[in-house]
């Protein structure tokens, strides 16, 4: 396995539309564990492929306090939703910010396991905003969308200065970093 880079805001490869996994075969496979690896690693609860530059409507998930039960969503769709939730969101894409964002509280989803085996699942909670959170990358869209042009614009600088400042040398993602001052967990 292999920790893949992830691509940060504006960077405009996230703003690609994803499309539609058709080979279910063994560099898949390897995919989805680097995909898992790099999430582990960032330390995140989500990601998808779109943020490693892989434009395939694929993303991984682990909710769970042990990091030990991850979940793989292909060519995810959302049958049905209700209620409204909101909760502060982080990203891998936009490290460091944190945001209140309102999403469907439960969703129905339909999607592919790894072995193209198609299911589909009731989600709610934290597991519910993560895949909401995690599809819309698929479609080219940032949780950063949902905040005011002002705000987006000024998040946008501020990555732009911290990675101008330190010029080539990768970003440090400490642990600490995962959660954001009221809990949050990085999605």
């Amino acid at each position: 396995m292999a920790q893949l880079t992830i691509l940060e805001f504006p960077d405009p490869r996230l703003r690609t539309r994803a499309a539609p996994v058709q080979v279910f075969d063994a560099p898949l496979g390897r995919l989805i564990d680097d995909m898992l690896e790099t999430m582990y690693a960032a330390p995140g609860i989500g990601l998808a492929a779109t943020q490693v530059n892989v434009h395939l409507r694929l993303i991984v998930v682990d909710v769970s306090e042990t990091r030990s039960e991850p979940q793989v969503f292909i060519n995810p769709q959302i049958l049905a939703s209700e209620g409204v939730e909101q909760s502060e969101e982080g990203c891998l894409s936009v490290p460091q910010i944190f945001e209140p964002i309102e999403r469907a509280a439960c969703v129905r989803v339909r999607a592919q396991d790894r072995h193209g085996v198609w299911f589909e699942r009731d989600l709610d909670g934290l597991l519910a905003v993560c895949v909401q959170h995690e599809m819309d990358h698929l479609e080219g869209k940032l949780f950063v969308d949902y905040l005011s042009s002002l705000k987006r614009e000024r998040i946008r600088r501020r990555l732009e200065k911290e990675r101008r400042e330190r010029g080539a040398a990768p970003r440090v993602r400490p642990a600490a970093a995962a959660r954001s001052a009221t809990g949050a967990k990085v999605i």
